[in-house]
């Protein structure tokens, strides 16, 4: 095997609690967009929307609004997301929700800083995107009370 470095950094907040506690300082490290990224929108009904809304205004930051990802996400959503994020000049992304919305934020992360179409660069010329845009995700996995 030829020898190679992996890094995966990961943070982790659990709890009651954790996303106002912590999100601000997280969110000082970043730019000021911020692409909220969900899916059909029971963040709306279950007040998770206007709580972190909040806390990204709070935090100086402009929020873009990115839902409707689905399950399964597909690649035009993909695509859509990685538009929206160029055009809005996006700095952070935060996906909130489950496995869906956030691979399709991972995908995002990438397409929006390349300048050609990630399946192209990953499955026709083998290569593998090296910059991302910074993520975070608020799971209503970890916070099954607000689902």
């Amino acid at each position: 095997m030829e020898a190679f470095t992996y890094s995966y950094p990961v943070k982790t907040y659990f709890g009651k609690g954790a996303a106002p506690a912590n999100l601000p300082t997280e969110l000082a490290k970043v730019g000021p967009n911020v692409l909220l990224a969900y899916g059909g929108g029971s963040i709306k009904r279950n007040g998770v929307y206007e709580e972190l809304t909040d806390l990204l205004k709070k935090a100086g930051k402009t929020v873009f609004n990115f839902s409707g990802i689905m399950s399964n996400p597909t690649y035009e959503k993909v695509q859509e997301g990685a538009r929206l994020a160029r055009e809005q000049k996006i700095d952070f992304i935060l996906a909130v929700g489950g496995g869906s919305v956030l691979d399709c934020c991972k995908i995002i992360s990438a397409q929006a800083l390349l300048e050609e179409d990630i399946w192209e660069y990953e499955y026709a010329q083998h290569q593998q995107p090296g910059k991302f845009l910074p993520m975070g995700l608020w799971s209503l996995l970890l916070a099954p009370e607000l689902k």
